[in-house]
């Protein structure tokens, strides 16, 4: 299958046909383009040229545009859409995808549209999504899937998941209930396919199957789903009744948006903002960090001021030259050991005790210390710099970069023991704390050894 490639030339050529309403000519364009790519071409136009592309398509096709389509754009159009016009899109949709266009209407919105729809099981299984945390297992699950009932013989089994399955995509799994609709196990379709018709589902099932709670975190259900290499996963109530279904997609689109957040977090930023948003959400989302950063810097001018007297020194004046270097050098390393740390907890791996990780981060950041103030001495010996005030420098920094590095690992640890997003120590928060902290550490360090 060949990869699609948004260009200029079939935007201006989508462009014009809906300039000129070449309405015949447009559906069989797009007839071709799948509804992923048909979003990317959706997001690159005019906003009143996406409506009309919206509108003329057919729902079937538009509905998973909707879902494809950047966030702010779905909005715009939705806004466009009478209840009428987006009950038809939504009842074409999963279960899933349904609740997620519906979550961002307003709630009497959200009641008109679902009052629109007549199909009562869609409407049914909207209802009950609709109250899931959105960041949990029931916020992601959709109701569609296919059960079969251990009683059932292989013949009657077939025919039941033909009906079932024309309101399904696609069949990741099936799942074997018993009479109390609990799930017990799943079912092989090579199993199901080879054995006599007359057969039990209850000879033939898989016992071992892997579940989540319907109130289980959404991380939970990623880590699951990625150890065990899973493209679905049902989804039970308390008593192990059988509620939904997972799909892949679906836990992609969550560990995307969890990485943008917390690429956001690290760099300072709120989340939930892009580069085509206004000026004033931008600003709020980035003010509060920068304001951060400066009662940093302002605290550093304190410190630096409360040593001034070294400046009449020209022995000792070299110090204040070094602040840069020394700051620099704490806010990488804590950058550093945090981001580890951040990584590690995202993806599970951080395992043992806080003291153990705290010795193995020390031992690392001594021998990076060490190399590096082999580098300074050496290049104070290149600007004839005194011997005595590279080995300061060079301790000195030692401590401070160990400091940074304690710092930078036991933060996120902490915050993500709160339930606090570790992604928030990195960047600012790190940097900042550690700037402070690391020249104060740089000139008492120095006083001690040079004797100020």
């Amino acid at each position: 299958m060949k990869t699609f490639e948004l260009s200029k030339e079939i935007i201006q050529e989508i462009s014009n046909l809906i300039s000129n309403k070449k309405n015949k000519e447009i559906k069989k364009l797009v007839d071709g383009i799948h509804y992923a790519d048909l979003a990317e071409i959706i997001n690159e136009l005019e906003s009143t040229q996406r409506i009309y592309l919206i509108k003329i398509i057919d729902s079937d096709k538009t509905s998973d545009v909707l879902t494809e389509v950047d966030e702010d754009v779905r909005e715009e159009i939705l806004k466009t859409l009478s209840e009428k016009e987006i009950a038809g899109e939504i009842k074409e949709l999963d279960s899933d995808d349904a609740v997620d266009i519906l979550s961002e209407l307003s709630d009497e919105k959200q009641e008109k549209v679902i009052s629109l729809i007549k199909d009562e099981s869609i409407t049914e299984n909207i209802r009950e999504l609709l109250n899931y945390d959105e960041d949990s297992a029931g916020g992601l699950m959709a109701k569609e899937l296919i059960s079969v009932n251990e009683n059932w013989s292989v013949l009657k089994c077939l025919r039941e998941i033909r009906k079932q399955a024309k309101d399904i995509k696609r069949v990741h799994s099936i799942y074997v209930l018993n009479k109390k609709k609990i799930l017990i196990g799943r079912l092989s379709l090579k199993d199901l396919i080879t054995s006599p018709s007359k057969s039990k589902i209850q000879e033939i099932y898989i016992p071992k199957v892997d579940y989540v709670h319907v109130n289980d975190s959404a991380d939970e259900v990623a880590k699951l789903m990625s150890k065990y290499d899973l493209e679905a996963i049902p989804v039970v109530g308390d008593n192990n009744e059988l509620l939904g279904r997972i799909t892949i997609d679906d836990i992609v689109d969550f560990i995307k948006d969890e990485a943008e957040e917390d690429y956001l977090l690290a760099a300072g930023i709120s989340n939930d903002v892009e580069a085509d948003d206004s000026i004033f959400e931008l600003t709020k989302a980035r003010l509060p960090w920068l304001i951060l950063g400066l009662f940093g810097g302002l605290g550093s001018v304190f410190i630096l001021e409360s040593f001034e007297n070294i400046m009449a020194s020209k022995e000792l004046r070299a110090l204040f030259f070094y602040t840069p270097l020394i700051a620099a050098m704490a806010g990488n390393v804590g950058v550093q050991s945090s981001a580890i740390v951040v990584q590690g907890l995202a993806n599970d791996v951080i395992k043992g005790s806080l003291i153990s990780r705290l010795i193995k981060e020390v031992s690392l950041t001594i021998l990076n210390g060490l190399i590096l103030s082999i580098i300074i001495i050496l290049f104070g010996l290149i600007i004839n710099q005194s011997l005595e005030m590279s080995i300061t420098i060079s301790v000195s920094m030692i401590f401070v970069i160990i400091v940074a590095a304690l710092i930078g690992t036991s933060v996120p640890i902490i915050l993500d023991k709160f339930g606090i997003d570790p992604a928030i120590a990195t960047g600012p928060f790190i940097t900042t704390g550690n700037d402070v902290i690391g020249i104060l550490l740089f000139f008492y360090i120095a006083k001690l050894i040079l004797v100020f």
